[in-house]
């Protein structure tokens, strides 16, 4: 099969296109005929920085990326909740090695889930890791419907569905993004749109219940918490919760906790739901071919990608 493989730390230049054997399927395993794969930060992260290696163990070479949907070509033993020709989807191994950009990718049982019938395997990809990483938090603290939500970085993969997913709870959902987003985020949910360019957005807006913060910046939580009333919560979906960010929560009556989004079969049968239903809506800002995987890498690292780019073998 295909693959894309992480001959080393640096730039894009590092992902090399190879041949590599087809895997196989162990115990509550199956073999998936891959057919989109999403691309994330994440992978951007992992390329250029030894710091979460210990993720990828031994297991060598490495294949990024968690986020395939695709058709099942074989099962492993004990496997009954799929069957081959089924298509499905999911984020695999979660946090671990997912190795993902390939042809075909193995995946337990427990991490996939069937994909709507009139979604696109290329949309299924892009709901997986993004979608998964603002839905578990939020269903940790519960939204009341009428709460009042912010959401930083609405504009990107994770904020679109963060927006997406506070609107279907029932919050009032406000979103910060670059101006030039701002029909965009207003499209996926939000009922107010702040400019961060124009305006620093926890000066211009009365306290909110809770804040998603999806962009990747102690200093960016350090400033949202201002905007969290006493009592609220913080969910920070990039940043661990440092001293000074505990310290000055706590001054400020915050709840502020970081969230790591882990593989849940179960959690990906309620996005196909939602998808199905049209509750939940990817957007994809652009398609590339596996084997032009460094450019889908740069384009991520502009920082100004909306919604969520999408390789196909």
């Amino acid at each position: 099969m295909k693959a894309i493989i992480l001959r080393d730390i640096g730039g894009v230049e590092n992902l090399q296109l190879v041949e590599l054997p087809l895997p196989q399927p162990g115990v509550d395993e199956i073999l998936i005929n891959v057919k989109a794969i999403g691309v994330n930060p994440a992978d951007t992260f992992l390329r250029k920085d030894r710091q979460h290696h210990h993720i990828f163990g031994n297991d060598t070479p490495i294949i990024l990326g968690w986020d395939v949907s695709g058709v099942v070509t074989k099962t492993g033993p004990g496997v009954e909740k799929f069957n081959v020709g089924d298509e499905v989807f999911g984020m695999i191994r979660h946090p671990g090695h997912g190795k993902a950009y390939a042809e075909y990718a193995v995946a337990p049982v427990s991490h996939m889930a069937l994909k709507p019938a009139n979604v696109s395997h290329e949309k299924a990809a892009a709901a997986s890791l993004a979608a998964l990483t603002a839905l578990q938090p939020i269903q940790k603290v519960k939204i009341k419907p009428g709460q009042r939500v912010l959401v930083t970085g609405a504009g990107g993969g994770v904020g679109h569905f963060a927006v997406q997913l506070a609107n279907y709870f029932g919050a009032y959902v406000i979103g910060v993004a670059s101006g030039s987003k701002r029909q965009f985020v207003l499209d996926q949910g939000a009922h107010e749109f702040i400019d961060y360019q124009m305006d620093r957005f926890e000066q211009v807006i009365s306290p909110v219940d809770l804040v998603i913060e999806a962009v990747k910046s102690d200093e960016h939580v350090l400033q949202s918490l201002e905007a969290v009333k006493p009592g609220g919560s913080l969910i920070s979906l990039w940043s661990s919760i440092t001293d000074q960010i505990s310290g000055k929560a706590k001054v400020l009556g915050v709840n502020a906790f970081y969230n790591m989004v882990v593989s849940s079969g179960d959690d990906m049968a309620f996005i196909a739901k939602l998808l199905n239903d049209g509750s939940l809506r990817p957007h994809i800002s652009a398609i590339y071919p596996l084997a032009h995987v460094a450019a889908a890498h740069l384009q991520l690292e502009k920082n100004n990608t909306q919604g969520k780019l999408v390789l196909v073998p």
